[in-house]
């Protein structure tokens, strides 16, 4: 389970659309599921107590609420997630520097005084919805979605974060300027021959990896499947491609 090169360790799956009972049937189903990805939806409906019941199930957590907020909020919210015994924890990356920094030594505390180790903190650069099209007419930034990320991103790194989330379409450059260790979770991420619903700059699992992201978070494709189980295998067998 230590293994980084496994590649189900390369895969969070996202519990986006599911209840509590939902949740634990996937797992049962999937006990070779490493990492999971709690986001707005299902911690809303289920509240804090999700978290304890996936790490009680030896899950790893990314939790995606995408915290944009005044530092202060940004940074209390932080220091609350960090004890909960996350390993990831989104934040927008447009909060600012200083909520950035704030975020991440609030992280770092509140991880401390819980005796866990500190959450990676990842910075939300460009949601993978967005096309260059809507980003600039309903945003009114004329701006390539590519050197907004690339500004993120570098906003990230300066401010001390561990990563950022990106979609697959960025991840190539950002991979020439930042390191292995800086992660770079990649949404978005669809067979070839799957329904994009509501993602825009999407691409193919092993493409992502070979571009250089760090993981991949992967939902509908796997957990609204006919058989969950044989699709998360699919997607393990094609990274190691």
């Amino acid at each position: 389970m230590n293994n980084t090169n496994k590649p189900s360790e390369k895969i969070i799956i996202a519990l986006d659309g599911m209840d509590k009972d939902n949740v634990l049937n996937l797992i049962e189903k999937i006990p070779e599921v490493i990492w999971v990805k709690v986001g707005l939806e299902l911690f809303v409906s289920e509240g804090p107590n999700i978290l304890s019941v996936l790490k009680d199930k030896g899950k790893k957590i990314f939790l995606d609420l995408k915290f944009h907020d005044i530092p202060t909020t940004v940074a209390r919210a932080s220091f609350v997630a960090s004890q909960a015994g996350v390993d990831f924890i989104s934040l927008h990356t447009c909060a600012g520097i200083k909520a950035l920094k704030m975020a991440k030594e609030a992280a770092d505390e509140g991880a401390g005084k819980a005796n866990l180790i500190p959450p990676k903190l990842l910075g939300i650069t460009i949601l993978t919805s967005w096309t260059q099209e809507s980003f600039m007419t309903d945003l009114l930034i004329p701006q390539l979605i590519e050197q907004r990320v690339k500004h993120l991103a570098e906003i990230a790194s300066n401010s001390g974060l561990g990563g950022c989330v990106c979609s697959p379409k960025e991840v190539k450059f950002l991979r020439e300027i930042y390191p292995d260790t800086f992660e770079l979770v990649t949404p978005g991420i669809r067979s070839l021959d799957s329904d994009l619903n509501d993602q825009s700059r999407v691409s193919d699992a092993s493409e992502a990896l070979k571009l250089g992201a760090s993981k991949l978070v992967i939902g509908r494709a796997i957990t609204h499947s006919i058989d969950p189980a044989y699709m998360f295998e699919k997607f393990c067998k094609k990274i190691l491609i």
